[in-house]
């Protein structure tokens, strides 16, 4: 069982998306089963209520793992990480928008990039249990989702209290093109009217990831959504996403993938960015 929805307009400029799932109607045990999970750019905030904590590997040998807890935000990323699926969970979550962390998480995004925290080393350990209790305690699936919304709104109802505020409008402006195009960000900086070393601090600070980072990983994003037509060859992807020709599609996809286009397709994923760690021989390395 799977939610999705958009928050409310005021939680708007803070998160992406809210969503809630659980394991009803799926094997509950794959003992051993593990899954790639590819790049999007962006961070997510996750309460696991059921299952065990989160665990991530750093490649297809690492038998031991990383435990990261039932509470867990992950940063902003330019590369796969690996996960265990085993036990199917429950859980709800969401997807930040650029500019989210401070105000819901008390640090920017540059300081939690390319790693997955317990949410307790940021919220605290009281008040992390005190939320996944609140939301665990709220029964069915639907009411939980509300819980964890009416939570993250109070977040921010402190945050703007406090006088922080959203994305930087210097950052906000460059966001549409590069999910969009390929522009110069040399072009990017000369309009932000920022030196460039001031330009990239506020970008990193609010995204978790350089100009060039995010314009890659947007690039990839285009890629995926146009890969999942069977029909488009990688030809016609390359040429539709931006990229020079195929051979540059094969490269960048590969380093942010963790495999090949075709490797890729050949797994059948459901999900585009969710590759069962089986269906390919690729050994990804995950930066925590």
């Amino acid at each position: 069982m799977q939610l999705t929805r958009p928050p409310p307009p005021h939680l708007q400029p803070f998160i992406k998306l809210l969503w809630a799932s659980s394991p009803e109607g799926v094997p509950t045990k794959r003992p051993g089963a593990r899954e790639h999970v590819l790049p999007t750019g962006g961070m997510h905030l996750v309460f696991r209520l059921s299952g065990p904590p989160l665990k991530l590997f750093d490649s297809a040998d690492d038998t031991r793992g990383q435990t990261c807890g039932y509470a867990i935000v992950g940063g902003a990323r330019a590369a796969p990480y690996m996960r265990d699926v085993s036990v199917a969970t429950r859980s709800v979550g969401a997807q930040l928008q650029p500019g989210a962390a401070r105000a819901l998480l008390g640090a920017p995004e540059d300081a939690l990039a390319s790693q997955h925290t317990p949410l307790d080393a940021l919220w605290d350990a009281r008040q992390t249990d005190a939320s996944l209790e609140q939301v665990h305690a709220a029964g069915d699936l639907e009411t939980q989702l509300n819980v964890f919304e009416a939570l993250l709104a109070q977040r921010v109802i402190d945050a703007l209290g406090a006088g922080l505020r959203g994305l930087h409008p210097a950052i906000a402006a460059t966001l549409g093109p590069l999910a969009d195009e390929n522009p110069s960000i040399t072009g990017l900086v000369a309009r932000s009217g920022y030196s460039h070393r001031r330009f990239i601090a506020l970008f990193r600070g609010a995204i978790g990831l350089s100009p060039k980072e995010y314009a890659r990983v947007m690039r990839f994003d285009r890629a995926l959504t146009l890969a999942g037509d069977p029909a488009q060859s990688w030809a016609e992807i390359a040429f539709s996403a931006g990229y020079s020709d195929q051979a540059h599609l094969s490269r960048e996809f590969s380093a942010l993938a963790g495999m090949s286009p075709q490797a890729w397709r050949r797994t059948g994923a459901t999900s585009p960015r969710h590759v069962p760690a089986g269906t390919t021989t690729g050994q990804i390395r995950s930066r925590r």
